[in-house]
């Protein structure tokens, strides 16, 4: 079957089942959408390691990237690799001492190693054909909207009313009690006033 690579696109919350979250995955060769529903835990691994913050500890998916180089073992690639009853699979694509290797994984995991690594992500066309959302005309390749899902604007409006020493201090706050979500969204409010300037 031909592989083909996607891209994260958005990471956000999840319309349709509260307390979730979805990443967002994008065709690089094309105009289709694969949103994933995944778990608060799995989204702030993912968004953390998107963002390049250094935790205090170690989170799971650090230790499991960290045990993978001491043992010189290369993650080359991860494939969502099925889709059965609205659950998505995945596998890491392994290589140690010129041989592969193929370990599930659920598909959150997955896509939480390929950021640390900075691997492709792939996926097959009947995936896309069953679960992808096709771009609507007009709209923009990076906008998530097409999906049917979309952000939390609540805090965002918070933190524009909030002055900068009072967003940096809050930033400190909450990576110190290691919430990176509302870092990230902290994060990318400094940063867009600095693009401002």
């Amino acid at each position: 079957m031909v592989k083909i690579e996607l891209d994260i696109v958005a990471l956000s919350h999840s319309v349709t089942q509260s307390h979730n979250y979805a990443v967002v995955l994008g065709e690089i060769e094309g105009s289709r959408r694969l949103p994933i529903v995944i778990g608060g835990f799995e989204a702030q691994a993912i968004a953390v390691a998107m963002e390049q913050m250094s935790p205090n500890r170690p989170l799971t998916h650090d230790l499991f990237k960290n045990t993978l180089e001491h043992f010189e073992i290369e993650l080359k690639e991860v494939v969502i690799n099925n889709l059965l009853d609205g659950v998505f699979y995945a596998k890491l694509v392994c290589e140690k001492d010129g041989m592969q290797y193929e370990i599930d994984s659920r598909t959150s995991d997955a896509v939480a190693m390929a950021v640390r690594f900075d691997c492709p992500i792939y996926t097959y066309e009947f995936i896309l054909e069953s679960a992808g959302v096709e771009l609507e005309e007009g709209e923009s390749k990076d906008n998530p909207i097409s999906t049917k899902i979309q952000s939390s604007t609540s805090a965002g409006e918070t933190y524009e009313r909030m002055t900068e020493d009072a967003l940096t201090q809050l930033l400190d706050d909450v990576l110190a009690s290691e919430d990176y979500e509302k870092a990230a969204k902290i994060r990318d409010e400094l940063r867009r006033r600095k693009s401002k300037e």
